[in-house]
């Protein structure tokens, strides 16, 4: 019997798209269905606009520097309207390139909300079935609130892109690297912050040293950082009076919206006005109501797909990338998997995505670039030196302004090879795609000293520490 096409994908973000068209490229037939705006989170609602809020929110501090080098240079106040029109405009022609990467090669695009209602078929919203003789499910993830009264007064990331107006402040729940991205964008944009975080230390499951780098700057900042400090209660600031939350109300807000002013309440017992609470405790897979149980796929508890080495299901047609089966939440490695089903499935060439010593940034002020081991998990596997240099670079030391940078190497004591690097400084992001590659090899620390230094510069500092600052 034969299928109407050789492959339909689920889901048009990063890891969908480049499955689909690559797949397409071999002659294959292929179909992709998304609900949303093509583009899916990284370019709509993540990495893209985010990146791009923060090169708008850096340029107080770049003012404040160039007064320190002697110009002078006011920032002025920033027009939320004027940067938001000019987002939106981009993420427009981003969205047309991705549905012209499709087309191009031939994929046939339905934009709507699709289901598995067998492991061969597909349903469209309209009522359209669709054979395959392979499914790809690529649908991401999407964020959650967490389990307090009046939750949905908060907004989550997807909110932050539509806001019509910056607010005078805003109380950021959550200490992961969404969380603190947005919180150092509000900031530089002249938002008042706050930041909760129920934990010891913002940045859990990075380099200690490094996450604490990256906390004091953020407080150095103006971020009022709370950490083990979490919200309790949630209010509408309109229904509360003199005394903050309403002490006789203890069910939810009915009109609960993520709109306007809140009043919070700590674990402290504190209680607080802001104009807006945003919400960044964490990212569920889109796997609900997609039709997985009719199909016999499997979830594990957190709802994402499990999959094999080569990113199959326990169902031989169906397979899934992404951050729908939450391994490595990142675009690039959503790529990757794209690449390698295609590889994989319609190359003959079976190919299981790289997910060892993967390098990633967080995009803080300043960055954090981090790759392979933190120095913690490295000293419960074997003995290490560390290499670490604090400083502030001669660029922002001249100007007067605090900017404390952070360059270490993680080394295994018998092999000599660098086990991990992680970097707090401007740019951390672009230095540590350069690291990754000499990590990924698996470089010693030898072969970094041989590497002559580039002169003056922040990085230079990764090829000329010769003493441990630590050793284990």
């Amino acid at each position: 019997m034969s299928c109407d096409v050789d492959l339909f994908v689920i889901g048009g973000g990063s890891g969908g798209v480049r499955a689909a068209r690559t797949a397409a490229a071999t002659g294959a037939r292929v179909a992709l269905a998304e609900d949303r705006r093509m583009g899916g989170t990284c370019v709509i609602r993540g990495c893209v606009p985010k990146k791009l809020m923060v090169f708008a929110s850096e340029f107080r501090e770049q003012a404040a520097l160039a007064r320190g080098y002697g110009w002078t240079a006011e920032p002025g106040a920033f027009e939320w309207q004027t940067f938001r029109a000019k987002l939106d405009a981009e993420l427009d022609r981003l969205e047309g390139v991705y549905r012209n990467l499709l087309t191009s090669t031939g994929v046939t695009i339905h934009d709507m909300r699709a289901r598995l209602s067998d492991p061969g078929t597909v349903e469209l919203e309209d009522g359209t079935r669709v054979t395959a003789k392979h499914v790809l499910i690529a649908t991401g993830g999407h964020p959650v609130r967490p389990d307090v009264p009046n939750a949905a007064l908060g907004m989550v990331s997807d909110d932050i892109f539509e806001m019509e107006a910056l607010p005078e402040s805003v109380l950021v729940v959550g200490g992961g690297y969404i969380a603190c991205e947005f919180a150092c964008i509000l900031n530089g944009m002249g938002v008042e912050v706050t930041q909760y975080y129920r934990g010891p230390q913002i940045l859990r499951g990075f380099d200690d040293e490094a996450r604490s780098t990256v906390a004091r700057r953020m407080q150095e900042q103006g971020i009022d950082l709370q950490v083990n400090t979490n919200v309790v209660d949630l209010r509408p600031a309109d229904a509360c009076g003199a005394e903050g939350l309403n002490s006789t109300s203890n069910g939810s807000v009915e009109s609960a919206s993520a709109t306007g002013p809140v009043v919070a309440k700590s674990t402290s017992g504190a209680k607080q006005r802001f104009d807006r609470l945003l919400f960044a405790t964490g990212r569920a897979p889109n796997s609900r109501d997609i039709g997985l149980e009719e199909a016999g796929v499997a979830v594990n508890q957190r709802g994402a797909i499990e999959v094999d080495a080569y990113s199959r299901t326990a169902i031989p047609s169906i397979y899934a990338i992404g951050d729908v089966t939450d391994r490595i939440n990142l675009t690039p490695v959503a790529i990757r998997e794209g690449q390698a089903f295609t590889e994989t499935v319609f190359k003959g060439n079976p190919t299981a995505p790289d997910h060892d010593l993967v390098a990633s940034a967080v995009f803080t002020q300043p960055e954090l670039g981090t790759v392979g081991l933190t120095e913690e998990a490295a000293r419960e596997q074997e003995e290490i030196e560390v290499y670490s240099a604090t400083f502030n670079p001669m660029r922002t030391a001249f100007g007067g302004r605090p900017n404390q940078v952070l360059m270490k190497l993680v080394v295994s004591r018998s092999s000599r090879k660098v086990l991990g690097c992680h970097i707090v400084s401007d740019g951390a992001g672009e230095l540590i795609q350069m690291v990754g590659i000499a990590v990924k090899a698996g470089l010693t620390k030898e072969d970094f000293d041989r590497t002559v230094a580039v002169h003056p510069t922040m990085s230079e500092e990764l090829v000329t520490m010769q003493t441990p600052t630590r050793a284990t």
